[in-house]
């Protein structure tokens, strides 16, 4: 029961850090996509790569919150690399080339469901960002093609 309820803690604080950071990242992109351009598709392409950094460093953070969790309740031993132990569970990748301790196998599992949660919520908003701006520009380029 212990490995679930820090599990499900650890998933609310990754859950929380995204939404802070998402929006972050969907402010900045709102403001730099919604600027009046005359080259959209370098334009798009910077939107499009600033979000996915920020939502990068959103992702990185998670994974360091995860780690130091597994480092505090020991889930793992410390000098297998509990950064790369908590990386290959929140991506799914899952080497096995590191095992959690017996007493917290579960906590790998949890930190996947929440990776995978959270990288369909990044997948998301950069959709809805990429549409936003694309909008945007269709709405410039008309806009200055009735002025002509």
């Amino acid at each position: 029961m212990m490995q679930f309820l820090v599990g499900m803690l650890v998933s609310l604080i990754s859950i929380g850090l995204h939404a802070l950071v998402t929006v972050v990242a969907v402010g900045i992109a709102r403001s730099a996509g919604l600027r009046h351009t005359t080259r959209p598709g370098p334009h798009l392409m910077g939107v499009m790569m600033t979000t996915a950094v920020v939502l990068m460093v959103a992702h990185t953070l998670e994974v360091l919150v995860w780690a130091a969790t597994y480092g505090i309740v020991g889930a793992a031993i410390a000098e297998n690399g509990l950064l790369y132990f908590a990386f290959v569970n929140y991506t799914t990748l899952g080497y096995g080339d590191v095992t959690p301790v017996r007493e917290w196998r579960l906590i790998g599992p949890l930190t996947a469901m929440n990776g995978v949660l959270l990288f369909g919520w990044s997948a998301a908003v950069l959709f809805e960002v990429l549409r936003k701006t694309l909008v945007h520009l269709e709405a410039l380029k008309a806009s200055e093609s009735v002025r002509r």
